[in-house]
């Protein structure tokens, strides 16, 4: 018979046991204090490599010159013509300056440009007074039309800078699909669609779905094209050329009107002061001076068309004595 003593640990092994215990507890604790300090320098390291990434971001977006405007409008706006077909020019790179098209005002068709803000409660009466009349005259090829976009209402619209976006948009189709961009104008600017001054205005979703509805292709470029805000930086170069530098389509010696609606500027860069500003033939149709703007443009038309009977008149006497 085995002696029970016999099999119970010594006082000396029961001490190393403890002793082999704890050493095994204090290399536990010891892996577990490493392991939570490279989980922590690895946390720390990762944030801070967060931060770098957005910093670098944010000054590339600060630092990254404005890139490329949209094609066919070099002079800033883009020129319609005889049915409603938008004139092709190349992109306006970022460092070039905008310059008005070249047009002959000693003939037909009229030039006629518009300033406009597609926030602006009075562009929207305006289009919704004279965009059926502007459209059938563009298309019929009496008159050239130029609709130049600008954001001076960003602010305007609770920090969605929803001029901005509205005017990109008409850029990107203008660029990427311009036989709509008439028809995407007009309905921008109609009493179902402008947004109130004010407001947010409509989502990019939403403006997409009025360039579709106006009969854009909803291509992966032209959501893009919306998602990004590609052409922002030249909306806000529109804005600084009207605002400082002066406005397209002005004839030499004329002015535009001061705030008071009334009288001219003085001499040096005449500016936009609202909208819409519409000028014609080189001079800024003032409703209060010459009325309603059909009847002006008629007028106008009319003056051209004597003039080129009288030659023709002349002419033929000329002809006739010889």
């Amino acid at each position: 018979m085995v002696n029970e003593s016999n099999s119970r640990p010594t006082k000396n092994e029961r001490r190393s046991q403890a002793r082999e215990q704890a050493r095994a507890a204090r290399e536990q604790e010891k892996k577990r204090e490493k392991r939570n300090r490279l989980f922590l320098q690895g946390g720390i390291v990762l944030g801070v490599l967060a931060v770098l990434a957005i910093v670098g971001l944010v000054l590339t977006q600060t630092m990254k010159p404005a890139g490329p405007g949209p094609q066919n409008m070099a002079s800033g706006g883009a020129v319609f013509t005889k049915d409603l077909k938008v004139v092709e020019t190349p992109a306006l790179q970022s460092d070039e300056a905008r310059e008005a098209p070249a047009v002959d005002r000693k003939q037909l068709p009229l030039d006629v440009t518009t300033y406009v803000d597609y926030m602006c409660p009075a562009c929207g009466a305006f289009e919704q007074q004279y965009g059926t009349m502007l459209e059938n005259y563009v298309g019929a090829g009496d008159i050239n039309l130029q609709v130049y976009p600008i954001n001076f209402l960003d602010g305007t619209s609770l920090g969605t800078k929803y001029s901005t976006r509205a005017a990109n948009l008409f850029s990107c189709v203008v660029e990427e699909q311009p036989d709509v961009a008439f028809k995407l104008h007009n309905r921008l600017l109609s009493a179902e669609v402008q947004p109130a001054e004010g407001t947010t205005g409509l989502t990019d979703d939403q403006l997409l779905q009025q360039a579709e509805e106006a009969g854009a292709e909803l291509t992966t470029e032209l959501k893009q094209c919306v998602k990004n805000r590609t052409f922002a930086s030249f909306i806000d170069g529109n804005w600084k050329q009207v605002s400082e530098v002066g406005v397209q389509g002005l004839a030499k010696g004329e002015f535009m009107l001061s705030s008071d609606g009334v009288n001219p500027q003085p001499e040096g860069p005449q500016r936009i002061v609202s909208t819409p500003t519409v000028i014609v033939n080189g001079k800024q149709w003032n409703q209060n001076v010459d009325g309603d703007l059909e009847t002006y443009l008629l007028k106008v038309k009319g003056e051209f068309e004597q003039k080129s009977d009288s030659k023709k008149s002349d002419s033929k006497k000329s002809t006739a004595t010889e």
